[in-house]
């Protein structure tokens, strides 16, 4: 959460791309009644050094790494993703899109995290200290993603408090020539909505994130490379009751329909299944246990 509030200033100025416009790519707006809340949120996405066992990296990430983040006190909510270790990619086949994840950009885990306000960061300046220098000790790459208000949106699903067993999160990268006022719009009014429309879904939250620069997070002796061309531009987190309800869903034909438009706007959707979701930071608080 380094210089965070700044993070977010910067990115606002970081030039964007000069692609030529996709005529064709116009984002419809779908309405939904389901009631969505606005963040403002980072997704730090992570890669475990590899000259150490895996496992022995995340859990150190689970603790005793989580604990020195969780003691912020600007944080609305702290989780960590981990993703499981044979990531292929969820996502169907979409003629045009990368729904294969590449192995060698395969990422290990998100952290996942919400402040109470673009200000919260100076709140923890010693945690975060203490965090940069444990970095090293887990991570390889580490690359943050930032979005703001009404781009970092949470979906109220899951009225009954139902356990969600299993989840997803899917990244996407903007098509060569998409404007990106119209990629937003299909993120946030578009695919989104449709996304919660379905009622499958036990959790749903979408993040189009600002421009990325390594200036954002560049913490020391740790890898921080990010070529444009496989950097993203958004994320989805998807939650179900169960592992068969996920498979389900990704077969389905709405699923199906959904690509049809994703593939105007996406080059690629690496869509990851998620091992283990662990949550140490909910509702501005630290939670004795973290929960599952």
């Amino acid at each position: 959460m380094k210089k965070l509030a700044a993070i977010f200033l910067l990115a606002l100025s970081v030039p964007t791309h000069s692609y030529a416009q996709n005529i064709e790519a116009k984002a419809e707006n779908v309405h939904t009644s389901i009631k969505s809340e606005n963040h403002t949120s980072s997704s730090i996405l992570l890669w475990m050094r590899t000259d150490k066992p895996r496992q022995a990296g995340m859990e150190r990430w689970k603790y005793p790494h989580s604990q020195i983040i969780s003691a912020n006190k600007g944080l609305e909510e702290y989780r960590q993703i981990h993703f499981t270790e044979e990531n292929n990619g969820l996502w169907p086949l979409i003629n045009g899109v990368e729904t294969s994840i590449p192995s060698d950009r395969k990422i290990d885990g998100v952290a996942d995290v919400t402040l109470r306000n673009i200000f919260s960061v100076f709140r923890g300046k010693k945690q975060n200290k203490l965090a940069y220098e444990d970095e090293v000790n887990l991570f390889k790459r580490t690359l943050l993603y930032a979005a703001l208000g009404n781009a970092s949106k949470w979906y109220s699903l899951n009225d009954s408090d139902e356990k969600i067993q299993a989840r997803s999160m899917v990244f996407f990268r903007i098509k060569e020539g998409v404007d990106k006022k119209e990629f937003k719009k299909f993120i946030n009014n578009e695919l989104t909505p449709a996304l919660a429309n379905l009622r499958v879904l036990k959790e749903l939250r979408n993040k189009v994130y600002m421009p990325w620069n390594q200036k954002q997070w560049n913490t020391p002796n740790v890898q921080h490379d990010n070529a444009e061309e496989v950097q993203f531009q958004a994320s989805l987190i998807l939650g179900f009751r169960d592992k068969n309800a996920q498979d389900t869903f990704f077969r389905s034909d709405e699923v199906k329909k959904l690509s049809d438009r994703i593939a105007l706007f996406c080059s690629a959707a690496h869509a990851y299944e998620i091992q283990e979701t662990f949550t140490f930071v909910k509702g501005g608080k630290k939670l004795a246990e973290y929960q599952k």
